[in-house]
């Protein structure tokens, strides 16, 4: 009887262990997904019917020709194709750890790949030793499909909206160069100085709308950067101002501005921060009829900085409170309407600046409250940026300037704007042909080229100029309605100095023409 106590004994851990493995298999049988195990030499040892259909084949159990997994044929997400002791089970086999997650495409008899995510796990007795390993494979190919559709459809989305920006800034263009050139103009009466002023604010508007569009393009792929420097609260809420002017002196609300005196120190891209700030003064101004208040409140509560708009508006249903930053939302509807995303910048741009903006509303008719909070630095008040005087006129020069646009009205206005506020000699081409002849007899010292050019776009002049002895020294600078940052790198490759996007900042252009007179002077 002793000696047959260590044979019952071992009969005993076989009939446990083939239990375990039975039990196992049963509750692989039952998984809405593909799964298998191998021995320790990877031969196969069961497979559930969804591994079956993941494969396309029945391998043979415990058959060296069929070993790690079953599928006809393997490749890496990156199309490259894998030997099958390659794959995660094998790995889980040959180090004895888990692999969750990985993806991996499987081949199928008749040519179908399917994309998986494997979860290969290492079997062990109870003293660790390897005794096979589990696999189980998760179909993920319908998600990959759903997934490049939607990058394809977002990437033709931010196509659309750069083609668009494109589109509507060339119109702009000359709009804003004609109304700089009336500007000039010293015998205007009231009202046509006051029209001058309402064609100039909406323009900037429009121009708003348009960056707007493109910035939910960046937003959405994670693209919108931030120029950070040390600039103060007040500043930025003078700019916000200033932009949203346009509504807020034509909607008939009394505004109440309370802008703190003390220096408020930022580390902020003043433009973005000033955007956001404009969005929130732009939806009170939207949301509020005439007759009502609207309040913009800068001050500093500890180490933050708070800046709140508040109105007497139409409110904000309690159910979209939560929801009120997201993509096309609107609280209401609005007397001006509007595109649904100025509150989803905000909310972006102030998180990318450390900071936090919330909503407030006891309901319909009873106003809105935003709050932005921002983090206060402590900075010495001489190295803050302040509110720059905008120059009224483009500074006076004697650069010979050439100006190139395929649309007329571009071209000559911006060419006329020129003539009136410089003392500049200018010519103008209208095709990327013309401007390389007018160049070569005229050999400016400054070229303001548009990109999309006919005959020859923009590209392609600026790299031949650039082989021009005399062209190497002059000043490329790009005018266009395309403001990506890719295409601000193409600029750079082709040559260009500068990349400025329509309708052009007069104040912008007078800087750099300045700084370019003082170059050839100096």
């Amino acid at each position: 009887m002793q000696s047959d106590a260590p044979t019952n004994g071992g009969q005993r851990a076989e009939t446990a262990f083939s239990r375990g493995h039975s039990e196992l298999h049963r509750l692989l049988e039952t998984l809405p997904a593909g799964a298998y195990t191998c021995d320790p030499d990877g031969l196969i040892t069961f497979f559930n019917h969804h591994a079956l259909e993941l494969w396309g084949r029945a391998p043979q159990l415990n058959d060296p020709a069929d070993r790690f997994c079953g599928s006809f044929r393997l490749f890496a997400t990156d199309g490259t194709a894998l030997a099958h002791d390659q794959c995660w089970m094998a790995l889980a086999l040959k180090t004895g750890k888990e692999y969750n997650g990985h993806e991996i495409v499987i081949e199928r008899p008749d040519g179908q790949r399917r994309t998986v995510l494997a979860h290969a796990n290492p079997i062990r007795d109870e003293s660790g030793k390897v005794l096979g390993a589990v696999n189980v494979l998760v179909d993920i190919t319908a998600r990959k499909h759903a997934e490049d559709v939607l990058k394809k459809a977002d990437r033709s989305k931010n196509e659309f909206l750069a083609i668009l920006a494109h589109e509507l800034r060339n119109p702009l263009a000359p709009i804003r160069n004609a109304v700089q050139i009336l500007h000039l103009e010293q015998a205007l009466g009231p009202q046509s100085q006051w029209a001058l002023h309402a064609i100039d604010r909406q323009v900037r508007q429009m121009s708003r709308l348009i960056d707007d569009l493109v910035d939910v393009a960046r937003i959405t792929s994670n693209r919108l950067e931030l120029r950070k420097e040390r600039v103060e609260l007040a500043t930025v809420l003078r700019s916000a101002v200033e932009t949203s002017s346009a509504l807020l002196q034509g909607g008939g609300q009394e505004f109440v501005v309370a802008i703190p005196e003390d220096p408020i120190c930022l580390d902020a891209d003043l433009t973005r921060l000033a955007q956001a700030v404009s969005n929130l003064l732009n939806n009170a101004a939207k949301y509020t009829a005439r007759g009502g208040r609207i309040w913009l409140i800068g001050e500093r509560r500890g180490n933050e900085a708070i800046v709140t708009v508040r109105d007497t508006g139409i409110g904000i249903p309690p159910q979209m409170l939560t929801g009120i930053f997201d993509m096309f939302t609107q609280g209401g509807q609005s007397q001006t309407g509007g595109l649904g995303i100025g509150l989803t910048l905000v909310k972006r741009l102030v998180e990318m600046h450390g900071g936090t903006v919330t909503a407030e509303s006891d309901g319909l008719g009873t106003g809105s409250t935003f709050v932005i909070r921002l983090p206060v630095v402590v900075e010495s008040v001489h190295a803050l940026r302040t509110a720059d005087e905008e120059p009224a006129h483009i500074g006076a020069s004697s650069l010979r300037i050439l100006v190139v646009d395929d649309n007329h009205d571009a071209a000559d206005s911006l060419a006329m704007l020129l003539r009136s506020s410089t003392g500049s000699e200018i010519r103008t081409a209208y095709d990327g042909l013309e401007a390389l002849a007018v160049a070569d007899e005229f050999r400016p010292a400054v070229v303001l080229l548009d990109i999309g050019l006919p005959k020859a776009d923009g590209h392609e002049v600026a790299r031949r100029l650039r082989r021009e002895p005399w062209g190497r020294s002059a000043c490329l600078i790009a005018v266009t309605g395309w403001s990506n940052e890719s295409d601000r790198a193409r600029s750079r490759e082709a040559g260009f100095d500068h990349h400025l996007v329509k309708p052009l900042d007069p104040a912008l252009l007078a800087q750099l023409l300045d700084s370019l007179e003082h170059t050839v002077r100096g």
